[in-house]
């Protein structure tokens, strides 16, 4: 004994690991008691309440800043809070991400400001066309992406209106087309992609101006300066075909038609 007593790890070994074994051994033998975890478990639930619950970590309002009151209400109805409620229970990412998901909201933050507000930060989509499908009106932006649905065409005045398949992943080309056509007034009523390649211009009076899938502006452009000419829009003309840059081709009217070969029977017949 006294020449165990004499090596160093025989002595580490009572003054430690001696005490570490008996305090493991009784700590494991405590723990295994399903009534004593419980315990345990509720003492740590207690203590953590007691620190979510306190005045400083609680949030009793959400202040929505950027938005219109239909936005507002919309995100507060896809993010149903019961105020008061412990910051420790938010999560400002899902949140964010949640808001990210609805189709008027282009960028958001969500952050837990001092006082208890959960402010939530909004960069709304600013439509700037009215997309015409089978299913009805959809509002657009500048990315194509769909903002919301409109009701009617009146209650947007100032947007023009495009039709046909991937017209909002073109919306950049049609807005051009339109300050292009600015020319034609109110004779404008729109535009429709046609097979995703080429777009016609839609005027009242049932007549179209049929552009080529590349150089469409100035197409345009040179449709407007020969009807300046010659006047051709104000006639009885059904489509002004531009797709063939070197021969353009106007198509008339049925009634129109009609009366020009009627003319040339009686001027036949003289």
């Amino acid at each position: 004994m006294q020449r165990l007593m004499l090596t160093p790890l025989f002595r580490l070994g009572l003054r430690a690991g001696l005490p570490f074994a008996l305090t493991l051994s009784v700590a494991t033998w405590f723990l295994s008691d399903p009534q004593n975890q419980a315990a345990i478990r509720d003492t740590v639930a207690e203590a953590r309440a007691s620190i979510e619950q306190r005045p400083e970590f609680m949030v009793n309002l959400m202040a929505i800043d950027g938005g219109d009151t239909d936005l507002d209400a919309a995100i507060r109805q896809a993010i149903p809070l019961d105020f008061p409620v412990s910051s420790f229970d938010l999560d400002p990412a899902a949140m964010r991400t949640r808001i990210l998901e609805m189709p008027p909201v282009k960028e958001a933050s969500v952050r837990i400001r001092p006082g208890g507000v959960l402010q939530v930060d909004i960069t709304p989509r600013v439509p700037i066309a009215i997309w015409r499908t089978a299913e009805g009106l959809t509002l657009i932006d500048a990315t194509g992406a769909l903002v919301a649905p409109a009701a009617r065409r009146d209650l947007h005045p100032d947007l023009p209106v495009i039709a046909g398949d991937g017209a909002p992943e073109h919306v950049d080309e049609a807005l051009a087309l339109m300050a292009a056509g600015a020319p034609l007034g109110n004779r404008l009523r729109g535009l429709v992609r046609l097979g995703n390649r080429r777009w016609d211009v839609v005027l009242d009076r049932d007549q179209r101006i049929l552009l080529p899938s590349t150089g469409a502006v100035q197409a345009l452009e040179r449709a407007l300066a020969l009807d300046e000419v010659d006047e051709v829009l104000a006639r009885d003309v059904a489509r002004v075909d531009l797709r063939l840059s070197e021969r353009p081709t106007v198509r008339m009217n049925a009634t129109a038609t009609e009366e020009w070969w009627r003319i040339r029977q009686l001027n036949s017949q003289k």
